[in-house]
């Protein structure tokens, strides 16, 4: 395993330890997952009362249980919510001004959203405002980490390539405390954040780190591209 994967996968195991450790983290244990946190509620509140996310029409937000609550408060509010479907088979695109009384939370959930949403194979006139990224663990400098499997990643760099957002699109994450570290190792093809939210603060990031211009096809194989459609069909290959 190179250097950097081996720090990454130190790092995500020492997180989850702590989550469960003291017990903050659902469901238990977490390894393996971005959990949802205690606090998650109000660590979304923060992100809700700034203005990007108040004048924001269309929210992406990757399947993550931890932001649960911040893509409720999206069709709270009468905003889009864009999630990827599983498998990269493309996208469900909720309505929050068209939903039923009382079907908000189903309606953020990944199942809930195949129920009230629409399915869409490509994002077509869309502009993503804000795209919301679940992490295991994160950096004061925007730096983050997801579970290891680059699925956040990749979900942005797909939007990068269907050109529905850009650098400046906010990336937001929320996390527990204990999921705040000194540094986390960052490479090419990684998603910095722009804001990280506690259940105590939000954090706007004076990020060094560089958003990646898109899908880094020198990492991805043939074979991986032509098991997700979303990528086969960007890298031409069906």
């Amino acid at each position: 395993m190179p250097e950097v994967a081996k720090l990454k996968a130190q790092l995500r195991e020492e997180v989850w330890r702590e989550l469960d450790a003291r017990r903050v983290a659902s469901p238990r244990p977490c390894h393996g997952r971005i959990p949802i946190f205690a606090g998650a509620r109000v660590a979304a509140m923060k992100v809700a009362k700034r203005s990007f996310f108040f004048e924001a029409e269309t929210v992406y937000s990757t399947l993550d249980l931890s932001l649960q609550p911040l893509r409720e408060e999206v069709l709270r509010r009468g905003k889009r919510l864009v999630m990827m479907l599983p498998g990269f088979k493309g996208f469900v695109i909720v309505d929050g001004s068209s939903l039923p009384k009382g079907a908000i939370r189903a309606a953020a959930t990944p199942r809930g959203s195949l129920v009230y949403g629409s399915r869409v194979e490509i994002l077509k006139g869309v502009k993503i405002d804000v795209f919301l990224a679940g992490s295991v663990a994160v950096d004061n400098r925007g730096g983050r980490l997801g579970r290891g499997d680059g699925q956040q990643d990749l979900e942005y760099a797909v939007l990068k390539e269907l050109g529905v957002l850009d650098d400046r699109t906010p990336v937001v994450t929320l996390v527990h405390e204990v999921q705040v570290v000194a540094q986390v190792p960052m490479e090419l093809h990684d998603v910095p954040a722009d804001y990280i939210a506690t259940p105590s603060a939000l954090l706007k990031v004076e990020s060094g780190y560089k958003k990646p211009s898109g899908v880094i096809w020198d990492l991805v194989d043939e074979a991986t591209a032509n098991k997700l459609p979303l990528l086969k069909l960007l890298a031409g290959l069906g």
